[in-house]
């Protein structure tokens, strides 16, 4: 049986890599980020990579360089590694793993956690990501649903952990911004025909496209719809006429 998503994430509008500002010491998906999330009281989205040793990290990016104070992949690195990396404009913290930041939120704010593709062209290459991320969330009681642009990715899921919520992130995959995708795999995601296979609860789109007749169709069925990234109010008001939250950065939302 399909999860349902959370009330929670329809009604508080989610920050984009947590409530980052660098300019006040907050990196992408780092603890000050996050909590400065809990304390506004917004959903957090954030994203998770494979250290070379299994482990889910909470890190966006697949090399260090423009994020963090270190160079290569994140994949080369082991866990104990990655966590002595500092994160670039913060006060020293280093890159976490998924249960620090689990231990740190603590049920009091919804986490949309995204597990980002290892295949390198959304294809079957997965499972390491999966499995560590289902065994680091064993025993989480707060609000969180999973989510991934690689359909095989949350079809790995719905097997390892049935009960709870995930979707697909999806967009309009113009091959020219997708240059590591076929063009054919562009053209498959984008009509996201792999919804009801992965057993999907929700999508997160890309704002640009939320006039799509495929989004349309599936929020017509009662999916969900989070949007994806909206950087200012101007922005969220238009994207609520198609979607039902938004996933959010550079301004605070109001709603």
């Amino acid at each position: 049986m399909t999860p349902t998503l959370p009330a929670a994430f329809l009604s508080m509008p989610i920050t984009h890599r947590a409530l980052h500002n660098v300019r006040d010491g907050r990196p992408e998906n780092s603890r000050a980020a996050i909590l400065a999330a809990i304390e506004a009281e917004y959903g957090i989205e954030m994203d998770l990579q494979l250290s070379s040793d299994g482990c889910a990290m909470v890190f966006h990016d697949y090399a260090l360089e423009r994020l963090a104070d270190g160079t290569g992949l994140v994949a080369d690195h082991t866990r104990a590694q990655l966590r002595t990396i500092p994160l670039k404009g913060g006060d020293g913290e280093c890159i976490p793993d998924l249960s620090e930041i689990l231990a740190l939120v603590d049920g009091r704010v919804p986490l949309l956690i995204e597990l980002k593709d290892q295949d390198g062209n959304m294809g079957t290459g997965i499972g390491a990501l999966e499995a560590d991320t289902v065994r680091q969330l064993q025993g989480y009681k707060g609000p969180v649903a999973l989510m991934s642009f690689n359909p095989h990715s949350v079809v790995e899921l719905a097997r390892l952990a049935p009960d709870l919520p995930r979707g697909i992130t999806t967009c309009y995959y113009d091959p020219v911004s997708w240059r590591e995708l076929t063009a054919e795999t562009c053209d498959h995601l984008r009509r996201i025909p792999d919804f009801d296979r992965t057993e999907a609860c929700f999508i997160s789109h890309d704002v640009r496209d939320l006039t799509s007749e495929r989004v349309a169709e599936l929020r017509a069925r009662g999916v969900p719809v989070l949007c994806w990234t909206v950087t200012s109010a101007e922005m969220e008001t238009e994207a609520r006429k198609y979607a039902d939250n938004v996933t959010f950065e550079r301004y605070l939302s109001d709603n």
